[in-house]
């Protein structure tokens, strides 16, 4: 269970799928998982865009969740290739939700969290 203190349920499962996406962008770009600065970066950014704010142990959980989440995600068509997950994303590095992919993703964040997964 994660200890909330700023973010809600929807606003954790967006936080979430956004980490889980970037994570699978760097494995694919280089090979590897996101490095914790750029975790911590990927972090701020979504929080700063979105005016949210969650403090460091929910950060850390979640941060950690994302590459579990990445990770039971890898053999899926698509998301091993760097081009294809850019798609994922519009302006300003915000993810297409129209996308089925992201909606997918999205879905799998959500379960985790609720204990489904």
């Amino acid at each position: 269970m994660i200890e909330t203190t700023g973010l809600d349920e929807e606003a954790r499962a967006e936080l979430l799928c956004y980490l889980a996406t970037a994570q699978l962008v760097s494995r694919a770009r280089g090979g590897d998982w996101l490095r914790t600065d750029h975790l911590v970066e990927s972090t701020c950014i979504w929080l700063a865009g979105n005016g949210a704010k969650a403090n460091w142990s929910e950060r850390v959980q979640l941060g950690s969740l994302s590459e579990k989440i990445a990770l039971d995600l890898t053999g899926l068509p698509g998301l091993g290739d760097p081009e294809y997950l850019a798609r994922l994303f519009t302006d300003g590095w915000r993810l297409d939700y129209r996308s089925p992919v992201v909606r997918g993703i999205y879905s799998a964040c959500v379960a985790e969290l609720s204990g489904e997964a």
